[in-house]
């Protein structure tokens, strides 16, 4: 009986650690102001996801599927809209918005691939779109 019981314990055991979607993930929020939302999704090992909103109905969203991918978010003013999208292994991606009705979006796939922007004034809208290894963009858009 108490075999059972062992072999039984053993297998639950193994059974819940296969199971677990993501381990050491990290997020971090930080919001003032009014409206404002931030959602996401991570699976994987060692992925962090950080944003920091100041101001009134602003929206950021993040997902990562992999290993070690970085993304960061923060956006001072009215209406923003950031998102980031990462698969694969040690991406890094960053938007910095400020003032009102921007929109982001980066996009990677692959490994080592680094992101950043930052919009400034009114109504700017960007898109980074990168696949493959090693690959490095960034933006800096000033709109009046």
């Amino acid at each position: 009986m108490s075999s059972k019981l062992f072999i039984g314990g053993a297998l639950a055991a193994l059974l819940s650690l296969s199971s677990v979607p993501a381990m050491a993930n990290s997020l971090l929020i930080q919001q003032y102001g009014w409206g404002n939302a931030t959602g996401g999704a991570q699976v994987g090992v060692g992925n962090t996801f950080g944003v920091y909103q100041n101001g009134w109905v602003n929206g950021a969203t993040g997902h990562q599927y992999g290993v070690g991918n970085v993304a960061g978010i923060g956006q001072n003013g009215v209406n923003n809209s950031a998102a980031t999208y990462q698969n694969g292994a040690f991406n890094s991606a960053g938007i910095g918005q400020f003032g009102a009705n921007h929109t982001a979006i980066m996009a990677q796939d692959g490994a080592g691939n680094i992101a950043a922007g930052v919009q400034v004034g009114n109504g700017c809208a960007a898109s980074v779109g990168q696949s493959g290894a090693g690959n490095v963009a960034a933006f800096v858009q000033v709109c009046p």
